[in-house]
């Protein structure tokens, strides 16, 4: 009966030519490709329908997130049963379509799978969680201006397929300067999400607006609704990081002892904690924490893993510590780990030289 099953792929483009023959070769396993173009100068139009994709022209004004994937899941006929919404820069490994008809079951109405945000240079993830962007038509919509997200009045039931990953490779050139205004008209829209009070308050600290930043992600915390830890950690992070860059250490040593607190099962406030007082001469202290960070092996899958948590950085940072402290032998362990992870590093390359010459 799985096979029966019609798959359609859609998204929204705006000139993204460089992208379009990728991505086509990773959704052509879909029974359709519809794609609403909302105001592309280059040749992505172009392109796009040479391949055979179903392709819609519409100005979206004023401009939304939220509005334009509305506006592209009304271009598809009533005739499919699987949406399986994606971006021009993102590329589904192959066999998806398959993973998916062979997990998907007669009351299912979404899907989660894996996505990997941020790739390193050998195509390993570095930031990754699960997405939840394949669902049924009946019932869904986009909600929020910016950072929207799938939205239904009716019961969901969810299968989590991990044979399915989907990666992202960004436009580095393209600007994110639409989001600040965005998020804030999602906040004045829906004051009691909790949501976008955190994406918001983390755009301030992208914007160095560091007392925006503080102001909003307590706001957030403060939320009867913010009960996810993972995100709660992560906005008393932001708020340390706002506190650090205003030079205003124990307030930001203090949040990042709340954000260990709140999820002591995720590495990133421990490294936070522990690079903070490395930074601060206090070695003795920093090592606590990094040892503690590195004692956590699982990623988690829910909130997005920081790329520093999980490279070199800890081990790096651990070996001057353990340097300064004159303990040389966990010095020279901690660079071979790092090294291990990043081998090509002259300066943790140069620091080994320099510990081995101590020992000598």
């Amino acid at each position: 009966m799985n096979k029966k099953r019609k798959v359609v792929v859609y998204a929204i483009s705006k000139n993204e030519e460089k992208f379009v023959d990728r991505w086509y070769e990773s959704m052509k396993e879909a029974d359709a490709i519809y794609v609403l173009d909302t105001g592309s100068t280059d040749k992505t139009v172009e392109k796009l329908k040479k391949h055979g994709v179903h392709v819609v022209k519409k100005k979206i004004d004023p401009w939304r997130f939220d509005s334009a994937r509305n506006e592209s899941l009304k271009i598809i006929p009533d005739k499919y049963d699987i949406y399986v919404c994606t971006d021009l820069d993102e590329v589904f490994l192959t066999g998806w379509r398959d993973s998916l008809l062979k997990n998907w079951q007669d009351d299912t109405t979404r899907a989660r799978y894996n996505y990997n945000w941020q790739l390193d240079e050998n195509g390993g993830p570095l930031v990754n969680f699960y997405l939840d962007k394949i669902h049924i038509r009946e019932g869904y919509k986009w909600i929020h201006p910016v950072h929207e997200v799938l939205t239904t009045t009716k019961k969901e039931n969810f299968v989590t397929i991990d044979d399915i990953t989907l990666n992202h490779y960004p436009d580095t050139n393209k600007s994110r300067k639409s989001y600040l205004k965005l998020l804030e008209i999602s906040v004045r829209e829906n004051p009691l999400d909790d949501r976008n009070m955190h994406y918001l308050g983390r755009e301030y600290m992208y914007y160095g607006k560091w007392n925006e930043c503080i102001d909003t992600l307590i706001k957030h915390l403060n939320m009867k609704s913010a009960t996810w830890k993972d995100e709660r950690c992560a906005s008393m992070r932001f708020i340390a990081r706002a506190y650090k860059n205003l030079e205003r250490i124990e307030e930001s040593r203090m949040w990042l002892d709340k954000a260990i607190s709140e999820a002591p099962y995720l590495r990133e406030p421990w490294i936070e904690k522990g690079i903070l007082e490395y930074e601060t001469e206090n070695y003795k202290d920093a090592i606590y924490y990094l040892e503690n960070a590195l004692k956590i092996k699982s990623h988690t899958k829910t909130y997005i893993n920081e790329k520093f948590s999980w490279d070199e950085t800890p081990y790096d940072v651990l070996s001057i510590c353990y340097f300064n402290i004159k303990n040389y032998t966990k010095s020279l362990e901690s660079i071979n780990k790092a090294l291990m992870l990043n081998p090509k590093n002259e300066r943790i390359i140069n620091n080994k030289k320099i510990v081995k010459n101590v020992i000598q």
